[in-house]
């Protein structure tokens, strides 16, 4: 097969692979219920749920409905990630802010990277992990290139709506593809392009933060796959 044609230069690849991803994604996402989106496959996953019954210290949204936030930690599955950011130049007081933590909690971690440690990272419902995308994909479109002003924690309204939670959510990861498209050589490379206030957007060249974004839609599009699995085979084992 020939390449003529084909573009290699940074943004046509990342935006490929975005674009691979989310053909893949709307298709495992295809018929998703509200029964799924909502399952809580073990006793204590993160989910969201009605403000007055949220579970967790710092649950958050603009409506009803809320998206479980427990208290800052960094938590043991993830020290792995700090010890990446320390690698990368970030700054201890930098990663702690990241992660909402103490300096002295940061230096805690580094010092035990390397160890076997249990992973206490909770387990979710599809609806945590499709609701987390959507508001990290609303912020980022709102911290790059809308007017850096709204919290990302309040821009999306949380849904028990299977069916209305994807097409919102659509509407937003369209709205950033479409946006990312534009961006231009000079921008790829600036640092700060992207203020996203949760994270380290400010201290990155955006073609960082584009491939970050590609990762974490991967990551919990794959997550989210798996608990469609399983949910398919418990309904099949049980027949409810």
């Amino acid at each position: 097969m020939g390449t003529e044609g084909v573009r290699t230069d940074r943004l046509s690849i990342l935006l490929e692979q975005f674009d691979k991803a989310t053909d893949m994604a709307r298709a495992r996402l295809s018929g998703l219920g509200d029964e799924e989106y909502l399952w809580e496959p073990v006793p204590g996953c993160w989910s969201i749920r009605r403000r007055g019954e949220a579970v967790t210290p710092r649950a958050f949204g603009p409506g009803e409905w809320v998206l479980d936030l427990g208290e800052p930690d960094i938590p043991a599955g993830e020290y792995a990630e700090v010890a990446r950011q320390a690698a990368s130049g970030m700054s201890v007081e930098k990663i702690a802010e990241d992660w909402s933590v103490s300096v002295a909690r940061v230096e805690e971690v580094l010092a035990h990277t390397g160890e076997p440690e249990p992973d206490d990272t909770p387990l979710t419902t599809i609806a945590w992990r499709l609701n987390h995308l959507h508001y990290e994909f609303a912020g980022g479109w709102e911290w790059a290139f809308g007017e850096r002003r709204q919290d990302p924690k309040r821009m999306v309204d949380f849904t028990p709506s299977a069916a209305v939670a994807l097409e919102r959510f659509w509407e937003t990861v369209d709205r950033w593809r479409t946006a990312v498209g534009g961006v231009t050589e000079e921008q790829l490379d600036t640092v700060g392009f992207s203020q996203y206030p949760y994270g380290s957007d400010a201290d990155e060249p955006f073609v960082g933060v584009i491939a970050g974004a590609n990762l974490e839609f991967v990551h919990h599009m794959a997550e989210i796959a798996l608990l469609r699995d399983l949910w398919r085979v418990r309904h099949a084992l049980t027949g409810r």
